[in-house]
């Protein structure tokens, strides 16, 4: 008995021992991929802001992410703050933007940027953040927030993206545009229409987002809906209609600096393109698409309705619905399974 009493005491300590060691190599990977993505997009922030003469941005950007870093997401391991102190930085760039300089006269096509800016943040941050007081947690972060660096790495990331997303503000509002203010019948006439056209069609991307998003919060706050999937009224048509609709206004965003810059021949405006560019590649390849998708799959992914949803509805462009499903043609394909097998 007391062999087989030492015997089952070091087979747990043994365990124990390749536990601890597992969680130490587990850790040490997260901490060095934190340490990569922090060192990337501190890069990236530098490699981008000091050429265009933008480091004040960069830096007052990268001060107020890391202050509430450091005085409630690490301290409380919390992202509860997460998304509105990245909506109070979209802010303080945009405010800054246009007060730097009180001797310089803004023009419209300077203050409706700006405006559209804080009309975006403002709606999107207070989404957010509603979401995450109702929900308790991102659950997106439960993985990061164990390890230092890797938690951080997000924050720098936010740090980057607000930076990159306000470009076309940021590098509208650091120059002179005066001849945005030329009177009706120069050549600017032809600008000034694809300006309108842009300044619509940002219009219809705020509308869009914001009919989504509203109609996924409508959804959710209903109890019974808690563990269902939303495929009715605009999510019928695509999949994820809210970053159709974030995708299309900071392009439009940067099409209207595009025209900027074609007047002024000031050709280091067309930087602004990094800013849908940079959005289109977080949703696509980072944040957006690949983890709901995951999410949804693991939900989800035995139900064939949600599989017929997810296999004839456009993915990002609204589109039209999936057709209705078919029970029938479904168990006939899984009894003639069964026959093949």
């Amino acid at each position: 008995m007391a062999n087989n009493s030492s015997s089952a005491s070091a087979t747990a300590e043994g365990v124990k021992t390749l536990d601890a060691a597992k969680a130490k190599k587990i850790a040490s990977a997260n901490n060095k991929r934190g340490a990569i993505g922090n060192i990337l997009g501190l890069s990236i922030l530098l490699g981008v802001s000091y050429p265009l003469d933008l480091m004040p941005y960069a830096a007052l950007s990268l001060f107020l992410q890391f202050t509430v870093f450091f005085l409630h997401g690490l301290p409380y391991r919390s992202e509860k703050f997460y998304d509105i102190s990245g909506s109070a930085t979209h802010f303080a760039l945009v405010f800054t933007s246009v007060t730097a300089d009180e001797s310089q006269v803004r023009t419209r096509r300077q203050m409706f940027l700006a405006m559209c800016s804080v009309v975006w943040m403002t709606r999107l941050g207070t989404f957010l953040y509603l979401r995450v007081l109702r929900d308790g947690k991102d659950e997106r972060f439960d993985p990061v927030k164990p390890y230092a660096l890797l938690f951080s790495a997000a924050w720098t990331v936010q740090t980057v993206w607000v930076f990159l997303i306000q470009l076309p503000v940021l590098l509208l509002n650091n120059m002179d545009d005066t001849t945005a203010e030329q009177p009706i019948g120069t050549t600017s006439d032809y600008y000034g229409l694809v300006e309108l056209i842009l300044i619509i069609t940002w219009f219809v991307g705020f509308t869009i987002e914001y009919i989504a998003d509203t109609a996924k919060m409508d959804f959710r706050n209903k109890p019974e809906n808690r563990h269902k999937y939303l495929t009715d009224g605009i999510w019928s048509v695509c999949r994820h209609p809210n970053y159709f609709g974030e995708i299309l206004m900071w392009t439009c965003m940067a099409g209207v600096t595009t025209v900027a810059a074609i007047e002024h021949q000031k050709w280091y405006l067309l930087s602004a393109w990094l800013s849908p560019a940079f959005t289109a590649f977080l949703l696509f390849k980072v944040t957006g698409i690949p983890l709901v998708g995951k999410a949804g799959m693991k939900r989800w992914g035995d139900d064939p309705v949600y599989r017929h949803y997810i296999d004839n509805t456009s993915l990002i462009v609204p589109w039209r619905p999936a057709p209705a499903f078919d029970a029938t043609k479904i168990e006939l394909e899984g009894i003639l399974q069964q026959a093949h097998s």
